[in-house]
Order: C-alpha cells, then sequence, then structure tokens
C-alpha cells in the first residue's frame, strides 16, 4: 500500500436511505487516487468511529440529508476525540441549511458540501486538508 495514499471514509449516518450522493463522491475520491471505505447505509456515529478507527483513514465523509446533522456530527467528532484521532479530517455532504455551516465549522468540521458541488473541490480540499495535517505530525 501506498503510505501517502488518502484513506476516506464514506459513512451514512442516522436513518436516510438515500445514498446516491455518497456513492458519487466515494467513487469520484477512488479515481482521484484515494482509497475508500464506504459503509453503507444506516449507520450510527459509534459504527462510523469504530470503522475509522480500525480503517485507520485520514479522513470521514458524511452524507446526511434527514436534518439531523446537529445532533450526529457532534456526536461523532466526539468519539473521534475519545478514540484520540484528532487528525482525522470530518467534512459533510448533503443537505445543510446555510445557518448551520458556520456552527459546524466551529465544531472542526473540515468542510460542507451541498447538492451542486463540484467533486473536484471537495479533491482539492480533502488534499489540502490532509497534506496541512500530515505536515503537522
Amino acid at each position: 500500500m501506498d503510505d501517502n495514499k488518502i484513506r476516506v471514509l464514506i459513512a451514512k449516518p442516522g436513518l436516510d436511505g438515500h445514498d446516491r450522493g455518497a456513492k458519487v463522491v466515494a467513487r469520484a475520491l477512488r479515481d482521484a487516487g484515494m482509497e475508500v471505505i464506504y459503509t453503507g447505509l444506516r449507520q450510527t456515529p459509534e459504527m462510523i468511529a469504530e470503522a475509522a478507527l480500525q480503517e485507520d483513514v485520514d479522513v470521514i465523509g458524511l452524507s446526511i440529508l434527514s436534518g439531523a446533522h446537529m445532533a450526529l456530527v457532534p456526536r461523532v467528532l466526539e468519539l473521534l476525540r475519545g478514540n484520540k484521532q484528532e487528525h482525522v479530517q470530518v467534512f459533510i455532504g448533503g443537505i445543510i441549511p446555510d445557518e448551520d455551516i458556520p456552527r459546524l465549522l466551529e465544531m472542526g468540521v473540515s468542510g460542507v458540501y451541498g447538492p451542486g458541488t463540484l467533486t473536484d473541490d471537495i479533491i482539492r480540499d480533502i488534499r489540502e486538508n490532509t497534506r496541512r495535517q500530515r505536515e503537522q505530525t
């Protein structure tokens, strides 16, 4: 395995059953040379944090369309801190109201991407954030 390859976990937390966007992003990241693990639908924050720990990922992408982002995201971040994984960047895609974005970024989310976001923008942001994170360690 290439030690420089970015490892990304894509997860669908909560009860939302629509994963087309998550699969599109996962494929784009894979096509960009990243190693992608897709956990599937209806993941709990605990399942996501455990998978991130087991897979030793650099990045977690959460796809949330249900409106539960202000409950699910803080819990995932809390579990990552508990696992000493503060270095793992978390980004969110889906339907996120504009007024929630500043609070999510304050919590430590690295990016929020709504419908219509170019996958090239997500790829660029992940690469830049991962490069900065790796330079700090």
